[in-house]
């Protein structure tokens, strides 16, 4: 796996590629805290319902090349599905989030799955997250069935706490290299192509990313292990 550095972000550093992410799931199952953990490393417990789409942003160094992440947030209101469309155009990874203490969370994720492959990309990186694995005494869903899950579908998966700020950091990095790896593996291919004569380029045309993760990194689905 490639290398990848936390900090974020110097405005005046040259940005080598943008990934956008998309948080997706039922409202209150943590996505604006696991953005906010993210982005800014904070968490509120007053939080309120995101109203529409906001998007925040970080800087991280993966393999020595500069990577802006854009990662959009959403409600899970069924009342705002009608962003949809715009919300995942293109979205190269996205974060399918439930509740572990709340079982509905988890039962609902198929259906979310199932609108973001509609949606987006056929072959974007998609990580299955369980969050708020700091209220294990209030479990109402076994690891295993998101394991299941997630190996069934060719997801990554990982069991976070935003309060606790575990999993948080490995998550998104964990999406945010394998988007890398793929497109890097895209840039060789392409560059091979043109010293065969071929003048194919990527350079303003959309990233299509040529397959989902197919496996659950080691160690890294159990909850709340400390990195």
């Amino acid at each position: 796996m490639a290398g990848a550095g936390g900090g974020y972000g110097d405005a005046n550093q040259r940005i080598d590629y943008v990934f956008k992410v998309v948080l997706i799931g039922d409202s209150a199952v943590g996505k604006s805290q696991i953005l906010a953990r993210f982005a800014r490393n904070e968490f509120s417990l007053d939080s309120k319902s995101t109203i529409g789409v906001e998007f925040q942003t970080r800087t991280l160094v993966i393999d020595h090349k500069t990577v802006k992440a854009q990662i959009w947030d959403t409600a899970g209101q069924e009342r705002y599905r009608a962003v949809t469309s715009a919300y995942y155009r293109g979205a190269v990874g996205a974060m399918l989030v439930y509740d572990i203490t709340k079982r509905q969370t988890f039962d609902h994720i198929p259906r979310w799955l199932e609108e973001l492959r509609n949606h987006a990309d056929k072959n974007i990186v998609i990580i299955l997250i369980g969050n708020k694995c700091d209220l294990e005494s209030q479990r109402d869903v076994p690891t295993e069935d998101a394991k299941e899950f997630a190996e069934k579908e060719g997801l990554f998966f990982l069991e976070t706490s935003a309060l606790e700020a575990t999993n948080v950091e490995t998550a998104f990095i964990t999406v945010l290299t394998e988007i890398y790896n793929i497109v890097n593996k895209k840039n060789l291919t392409a560059d091979e192509n043109q010293g065969n004569g071929n003048s194919a380029s990527l350079s303003g045309q959309k990233i299509i990313v040529p397959g989902p993760a197919q496996e659950i990194p080691a160690k890294r689905n159990m909850c709340c292990q400390s990195s």
